[in-house]
């Protein structure tokens, strides 16, 4: 292989392969409408999976991007809750259930951080959800994340997690994302009630109010990706990666890749980052897939695989 910088700016990971199996086969990809001959990854996440990957395709350096969602734990928790309780048993429990959810978007973000000390060549994202953590204890927790456990950014999933990129309950956390020069990779793409939490016009507001902040605008709006240009346009501190979206170039709500090449190309090819959404899509399918795209010269497609994610997340 040519010798090049590598690096994978978007992977997820699980603390078991249960835990992997059961959010890849919980997890539909529905936005971009029907595609027949999509490449599935047969990994389910777990960190020896990855790291074989990563030595096979000489990719040096990965983004954990996890993610945690407190209001699709608490529904689970709370509907597993025993019908015949008094409604102050009921009260109690879901106040434990809090508890526990609290408890445990620390603690995942704790195994995050170890999993990059661990193995240097990964770079831990932790999961920010003000659902769990409203407001500045949000914020505090992130604070800590970065500066005692080595966190290298912030992961936000508005689809997933229920709540708009620009809800000023996490004004607090862009506020320490900013203030400490930490990026935040974000979920870009519909959602199935149609609440566009999560599309990329919804993170104008807090660009408008976090101009100095590293924002990854990921999947190149995913569904959504008709919008992404303005944003672009609008606002230089925002980056991209082609996550996912490439994988579904000839589905009927994707773009061509003719059309994924011209974005590209229009927003800026050293604004756009190599992801593989591991485990759902494998490390070299990905970096076949950027060479398969028109348009773009093999010095811009070299850069997106690798140089750019060093540069726009400061690995």
């Amino acid at each position: 292989m040519a010798d090049f910088i590598r690096v994978d700016a978007h992977v997820h990971l699980y603390r078991t392969p249960e835990e992997g199996y059961a959010e890849k086969t919980g997890y539909e990809v529905w936005e971009y409408g029907v595609q027949d001959d999509v490449h599935q990854s047969d990994c389910v996440g777990t960190v020896d999976e990855l790291l074989q990957q990563m030595r096979s395709t000489q990719i040096s350096k990965a983004v954990i991007v996890n993610l945690f969602s407190a209001t699709v734990n608490r529904k689970i928790a709370v509907a597993s809750l025993d019908d015949g309780m008094s409604e102050s048993e009921t009260a109690k429990r879901t106040a434990d259930i809090d508890d526990w959810i609290r408890r445990e978007v620390i603690s995942f973000n704790q195994w995050n951080c170890s999993l990059s000390r661990q193995h240097p060549e990964l770079a831990a994202f932790v999961a920010a959800d003000v659902n769990a953590l409203p407001g500045s204890l949000c914020a505090e927790h992130i604070r800590d994340m970065i500066e005692n456990h080595a966190a290298a950014g912030v992961k936000l999933h508005g689809a997933f997690q229920g709540f708009d990129m620009s809800d000023e309950r996490l004004w607090p956390t862009y506020q320490v994302c900013q203030d400490l020069n930490v990026p935040i990779i974000a979920h870009s793409g519909p959602d199935r009630e149609s609440k566009g939490f999560a599309e990329p016009r919804a993170f104008a507001k807090m660009l408008d109010s976090f101009p100095q902040l590293r924002m990854v605008v990921a999947h190149l709006g995913g569904g959504t990706w008709t919008q992404t240009l303005d944003i672009a346009k609008a606002y230089p501190n925002t980056y991209f990666d082609c996550c996912e979206i490439i994988e579904w170039t000839q589905s009927d709500n994707g773009p061509t890749e003719k059309q994924l090449a011209q974005l590209i190309r229009d927003i800026g090819s050293s604004r756009v980052m190599m992801g593989s959404d591991f485990p759902w899509y494998d490390l070299d399918h990905s970096i076949d897939r950027v060479f398969s795209l028109p348009i773009l010269s093999m010095e811009e497609k070299e850069r997106i695989i690798g140089a750019n994610a060093v540069d726009i997340l400061g690995l």
